[in-house]
């Protein structure tokens, strides 16, 4: 069965490599024939596409490409979705493609046009609510009328793929649930995935032992800037390291270590208190062992309904407890089914105090506990079933 992935993020983008391609590899291997058309930042292929290419070689999945175009905005996207609905045309003709398995709202737009017109089922795989993101995010100032412009029409089309889709991808059930109480259509296909974890890349018991040093160690691991809010984790770090004077922040991060030592100088904080440093995704896992708990904020807003942090299965499988916050994606859900950490329910002075209290407590939290959690809710072996099922359903559905 011929499916052709669209994505307008690249493979060799992080997310490429720790939420796109884990899925694709394991579909493959169940026998479905993967075609990839992904929109490559140069500076990224440069550095990863042997990497990439050896994974999807090695997996018989065909990558193809085009190169993402930054400037100028809106008008640059317009032209990328040109050159990503060309190139997908003329695959569907070759391969006989069935299913048009579409990576959030550029990749959907190509779905929805192409959908009766190449005869394919359209999967749209919405990852979050896109348009809502990039207001709440302050990337779109609605007070911009061509912004304002911009996130109507994607608000209308977000009406469309979810009337028109043959199938929906939700990251959460609390935006399956807000999909449904907007009564778009009679019944709504709809499955939860959340963003999953390779178990066997980030399983605690495989990284190398860690000699226990005087440092408390809290690690952070990912971007930063958007939506994971710096200044309050900083600001939860001094109360905590008024009571524990140990305590050491590794903040493990693809972004320019000048957006924290800011921080820092402005909080009047130690430098040597803070260790930020990037890594590959295969380091990763030996850089989580160094410390002790995991901690991240996400700004919350009605968007982040939607939103499934990738880090929270990697950090659990690496057998850490979290610190995060209340109104995001299924964070409540968790926390409540799952002893996995703490949650915080807002950002004060009070409530920080109140968190570092409970620390100690987590701290117990057995990691064998953790990866377990990791493996029930976030296994990546679960999501690619799950997306088996999908497909499976979108043949049926069909008689190809």
């Amino acid at each position: 069965m011929q499916v052709l992935f669209i994505s307008y993020d690249g493979m060799t983008d992080t997310l490429g490599q720790s939420q796109v391609l884990p899925y694709l590899v394991g579909l493959s291997q169940l026998g479905y024939q993967i075609t990839i058309v992904s929109a490559e930042k140069k500076e990224n292929f440069e550095k990863r596409k042997n990497i990439i290419e050896q994974i999807t070689q090695n997996a018989s999945i065909d990558w193809q490409y085009i190169f993402y175009t930054k400037k100028p905005p809106i008008f640059s996207t317009l032209y990328d979705v040109y050159r990503l609905k060309k190139k997908v045309k003329i695959i569907c003709k070759e391969k006989n493609i069935k299913i048009l398995h579409c990576r959030s709202y550029i990749s959907a737009l190509i779905g929805l046009a192409l959908q009766k017109k190449m005869q394919v089922k359209f999967l749209f795989d919405m990852r979050g609510f896109w348009a809502d993101e990039r207001v709440d995010g302050g990337l779109w100032n609605l007070k911009n009328p061509l912004f304002r412009k911009v996130y109507h029409f994607f608000k209308e089309k977000e009406k469309q793929f979810i009337q028109k889709a043959d199938y929906i991808i939700s990251l959460t059930h609390e935006a399956k649930k807000e999909i449904e109480s907007w009564h778009l259509k009679e019944k709504h296909n709809i499955e939860v995935i959340p963003c999953c974890v390779d178990i066997n890349v980030f399983d605690y018991q495989k990284t190398s032992h860690i000699p226990k040093n005087k440092d408390f160690t809290i690690s952070y691991l990912g971007s930063l800037g958007t939506w994971y809010m710096l200044p309050e984790m900083i600001d939860l770090f001094k109360v905590i390291k008024e009571k524990y004077v140990n305590a050491h922040f590794l903040l493990i991060t693809p972004d320019s270590p000048t957006l924290v030592e800011e921080e820092i100088s402005k909080k009047n904080l130690d430098k040597k208190d803070f260790t930020i440093q990037s890594a590959e995704r295969k380091e990763v896992p030996q850089l989580l062992a160094k410390s002790h708990l995991n901690l991240f904020f996400v700004k919350p807003a009605y968007s982040k309904k939607a939103s499934s942090p990738t880090k929270m299965g990697e950090v659990l499988a690496a057998g850490l407890p979290i610190i995060a916050n209340t109104n995001v994606g299924d964070n409540q859900y968790l926390f409540e089914k799952y002893n996995c950490g703490v949650l915080l329910d807002e950002f004060s002075t009070k409530e920080y105090n109140n968190i570092t209290n409970q620390i100690e407590k987590i701290l117990t939290i057995p990691k064998e506990n953790l990866k377990n959690i990791a493996e029930e809710y976030f296994s990546l072996e679960k999501g690619i079933k799950k997306y088996a099922n999908v497909y499976r359903f979108l043949i049926e559905k069909n008689n190809f």
